[in-house]
């Protein structure tokens, strides 16, 4: 009789959900991504915060002024 060890493979990390859709452009003005409408300091902490709180500042996101129309308003 022989016992034999099984080594699992761990399991690969879970993926974050992120409103990123890959146009990072910053505006200077309001500090706000024209691609998800996120601060800075939202995108450099994003993978440090809480389920929760990531999923508060996805809805809060689309309440948010639209970064482009600053942009926009300046150019005639």
């Amino acid at each position: 009789m022989t016992s034999e060890t099984v080594i699992l493979a761990p399991a690969p990390p879970r993926a974050i959900v992120t409103p990123c859709v890959k146009v990072c452009a910053v505006d200077g003005l309001t500090g706000v991504c024209l691609g998800c409408r996120r601060t800075l300091p939202e995108i450099a902490g994003w993978s440090k915060l809480s389920d929760e709180e990531r999923a508060a500042i996805m809805a809060a996101l689309p309440l948010r002024p639209d970064p482009m129309a600053s942009l926009m308003a300046g150019q005639v």
